[in-house]
């Protein structure tokens, strides 16, 4: 990552933001939340993002890989990684005690337990997605195997209140949990806890909805992430002359332009274009023209904007999210490591 000093962009995150978001959830769902930081922290970077939650009272935090276990900051609290062990994760696994696999393949379950006989681990049950998890009928020969803390699974369409597959998911999850009441269990993410209590069993894992994602209508979506870069130039384009490559988007009139340290290699995808607005005070301004690999024009005409100069850009994710079909998973995630994540 590039020194934040003369990095000519950035993603700012606002911590009050992302406490607040998880305080709502845990409070939704009457039950203990664990914070998902995979993708380093949904594109927002998990060193400023695990403190943050720390603060805010999460005590366990999940990643998908054990690389991704090791990238988090040294904490006392819990750690799991949903996509299982391999036995050539073993030293990764010792360096982190306090880290427990989700396995997901009666595989898995054997080289956990041939490695950790007597260490405990979490086990992930497919219910009807498909993705990932073990057979609702292997559960009990892998409770034979490895001690086991708590019992996972995860919805297909929890984003989709009225599927028949959730109400499917939730009477399978719920005969396994009436088989396995020594255990704990975890069913709901962001958008499952938006569905009510009846999904919270003994634990949550929100994810998208910590960082200002809308899995559901209720969710809150504080914004945490912003994207800023400077100014690099500014010049008067006049009326019937386009702006960059291909030479679209002609002006009927004379328009002032900012060219902006960003684009489609720092995150911002081409296809977002007309949909895209950035920030000066209390202004908003439309990008102009294509989005280029690492700069895009912005129409500041009328605005006091100056070169070098900080915009911000509108990173709305419901919006931008709903115009361009571009998931606000992936405008989150996709954000370019070329920015240092400002955390405030």
């Amino acid at each position: 990552m590039p020194d934040s000093d003369v990095s000519p962009l950035r993603i700012r995150c606002d911590a009050r933001a992302l406490q607040a978001n998880f305080r709502w959830f845990a409070a939704k769902a009457g039950v203990p939340a664990a914070a998902a930081v995979k993708a380093d922290a949904y594109g927002t970077g998990v060193a400023g993002a695990v403190p943050a939650l720390l603060a805010a009272g999460c005590t366990r935090f999940l990643v998908s890989s054990w690389a991704e276990a090791l990238a988090v900051p040294p904490l006392a609290a819990g750690l799991l990684v949903l996509h299982g062990f391999t036995a050539d994760c073993a030293g990764a696994a010792l360096a982190l005690p306090q880290a427990r696999p989700v396995l997901n393949t009666m595989a898995q379950v054997a080289q956990w337990a041939q490695v950790f006989p007597a260490r405990t681990a979490d086990l992930m049950v497919d219910t009807g997605m498909n993705r990932l998890g073990i057979a609702p009928a292997d559960v009990a020969a892998a409770l034979a195997l490895v001690p086991v803390h708590t019992l996972h699974s995860h919805l297909a369409c929890a984003d989709q209140p009225g599927h028949p597959l959730n109400a499917v998911q939730l009477a399978c999850f719920g005969d396994l949990v009436a088989a396995t009441p020594h255990l704990a269990h975890n069913l709901a993410n962001s958008a499952a806890v938006c569905l009510g209590r009846d999904w919270s069993f003994s634990g949550v894992r929100p994810g998208i909805g910590l960082y200002g994602g809308h899995p559901h209508e209720d969710a809150p979506g504080a914004r945490v992430a912003t994207p800023e870069a400077r100014v690099i130039q500014q010049r008067m384009v006049p009326a019937g002359q386009a702006v960059g490559y291909g030479a679209e988007s002609m002006a009927a009139h004379d328009r002032r332009v900012a060219i902006v340290n960003i684009g489609y290699a720092d995150g911002v995808p081409r296809g977002l274009g007309r949909h895209l607005f950035a920030l000066a005070g209390d202004r908003r301004f439309p990008a102009v023209g294509r989005i280029s690999m690492d700069m895009l024009a912005i129409d500041v005409t009328g605005g006091d904007v100056a070169e070098g100069d900080w915009l911000a850009l509108d990173w709305d994710l419901a919006a931008l999210s709903a115009l361009s079909g571009f998931s606000e998973y992936e405008l989150l995630t996709g954000l370019s490591r070329r920015a240092p994540r400002r955390w405030q």
